[in-house]
């Protein structure tokens, strides 16, 4: 097993893409309404613009969330930053833009916040994301604040992390069980999973636990599936429903804005 971080200096609640469902994904409008619900703890996805800029978005296409079409990663990120990312969830939100992981990790960092980055390459472009967004977060996080806890569903992403940020954690991710992850556990020198929680059962927790000291899950967002996720011992789970499972209560936070 991987050394554990102790204490484990992320929160046991993580607000999903910022505020689940209720906000544009991977917006800040997004981060600021899923911490107004008490969150103090979030996940989003990074890939990187044509001109190695890391940014938030999801998909490997504009298409679903912003006003343009095709592959983002095959645009500079001046183009990629005048393009709308708010509309499309709903009118209250039109003008939100893609933020830059920067105006990210100066929210997370005013607020004293954590941050689970999920490494989201482009296709094609997996180590090299891995080693420029593994370079950002020293240079973001520098002698300040808990540093993002690093997860991918790409092996790659997370060497390439790890080449370029050793010390700082990482996580994979799994959404099925496939052969050979525990040794890619072990190679990348991981120290939690964060898997689908439709995975976990006693017998799977026993199995993570024996190749990781930390076990998240995710999306979660049934008061039952929370129940059995607890019952379990996961060390956190990641959740659209910010506004029902909010750690702190629903009164409005006082936040510091980028």
């Amino acid at each position: 097993m991987n050394a554990p971080i102790t204490p484990w200096p992320y929160p046991f609640w993580i607000a999903h893409r910022g505020a689940g469902k209720l906000a544009p994904e991977n917006t800040l409008a997004a981060f600021r309404l899923g911490a107004s619900h008490g969150h103090r703890a979030f996940e989003c996805d990074v890939k990187l613009s044509r001109d190695d800029v890391p940014f938030l978005l999801h998909d490997a296409t504009l298409d679903r969330t912003t006003s343009a079409q095709g592959v983002a990663g095959e645009r500079d990120w001046a183009e990629l930053a005048a393009l709308e990312a708010g509309a499309w969830h709903s009118a209250a939100f039109a003008g939100e833009r893609l933020p830059t992981l920067e105006a990210l990790a100066q929210f997370i960092l005013q607020n004293q916040f954590a941050l689970n980055l999920e490494i989201k390459p482009t296709p094609g472009t997996e180590h090299h994301t891995g080693r420029v967004v593994g370079q950002a977060v020293l240079r973001l996080w520098a002698n300040a604040g808990t540093p993002p806890l690093l997860s991918s569903f790409r092996p790659e992403a997370l060497a390439g992390a790890q080449a370029t940020a050793p010390d700082v954690p990482r996580a994979l991710l799994l959404d099925s069980w496939w052969e050979g992850w525990p040794t890619v556990v072990q190679s990348l020198g991981c120290v939690a999973i964060v898997c689908n929680h439709r995975l976990l059962h006693a017998r799977t927790m026993a199995e993570l636990r024996h190749h990781v000291p930390r076990v998240l899950v995710y999306t979660v967002n049934d008061p039952s599936d929370v129940a059995r996720m607890k019952s379990l011992g996961v060390d956190g789970i990641i959740t659209d429903a910010v506004d029902v499972f909010s750690p702190l209560g629903n009164a409005a936070q006082s936040l510091a804005r980028p």
